[in-house]
């Protein structure tokens, strides 16, 4: 009988980027797709409408994943109109790059703010709803970042091995109730951000890496869908998609 259930998945910062691709990726495999945005309203009508045509019941949320209050009274919307939460993608991020020893408090809390404690304040009503379910799927961005660390980035490499702890410490406390909890580690994907990179940063990006060329969204979205649906026995795990950067 589950089977026959059409599952509703939400994913934040899902009007660009990776988590539109995600989103898209997850409309296709038959899902309604919810997705959160933080303020650029025509991306995420833009989103939305892909998202419909590919006969998902989409919508699209605009609040601020790091504010507690705003996240509640969201998914409190999103359950009270779907009536279940099955996949949850958390993909919101920021960057303010940065020498530490230049670091304001301000960018360190706000990189801090959307890319780690978002996770909990997404993350806690929601696994609320899959427990009632004893079913549902955990997909965290990461970063190669979180791996190996990054000059300039000592607030978002923080941010992001936080989120693969927090990926473990989860998956081990739901799986008791058939939830599963992993993470994608992303490693250089074309993005608004590398768009704007001049030619030779981008060489310089590539020659480290052994496939020889950054990923794209789509790479990255194709393993959501797998460890979000179809990955049944894969649960606390860590997976790269950054073109042989990290083994």
């Amino acid at each position: 009988m589950e089977d026959t259930i059409k599952k509703v998945a939400l994913v934040t910062g899902g009007s660009r980027g990776i988590g539109r691709a995600c989103a898209i990726e997850l409309a296709r495999a038959g899902l309604d797709v919810v997705i959160n945005y933080a303020g650029n309203v025509d991306a995420a009508s833009k989103t939305v409408e892909e998202l419909r045509a590919l006969g998902s019941n989409a919508e699209a949320y605009q609040f601020d994943v790091s504010n507690k209050a705003q996240v509640e009274e969201n998914i409190a919307k999103i359950f009270e109109k779907y009536g279940r939460i099955d996949v949850l993608i958390n993909n919101a991020g920021i960057t303010r790059d940065g020498l530490f020893i230049r670091m304001s408090e301000e960018n360190w809390l706000d990189v801090i703010n959307t890319n780690l404690n978002s996770a909990y304040f997404v993350t806690n009503p929601v696994s609320k709803i899959m427990m009632k379910q004893r079913s549902g799927s955990i997909v965290n961005m990461a970063s190669v970042v979180g791996l190996y660390g990054n000059v300039g980035q000592a607030n978002y490499a923080s941010a992001k091995a936080g989120i693969i702890g927090f990926t473990k410490a989860l998956a081990k406390e739901l799986a008791a109730r058939s939830i599963r909890v992993n993470a994608i580690a992303p490693g250089f994907i074309q993005t608004d951000m590398t768009k704007t990179l001049p030619e030779n940063a981008v060489a310089m990006m590539t020659e480290h890496i052994p496939l020889k060329t950054l990923g794209t969204p789509e790479d990255v979205a194709v393993v959501a869908k797998f460890l979000a649906l179809d990955a049944k026995y894969v649960t606390g795990q860590v997976l790269g998609v950054d073109g042989g950067l990290i083994f």
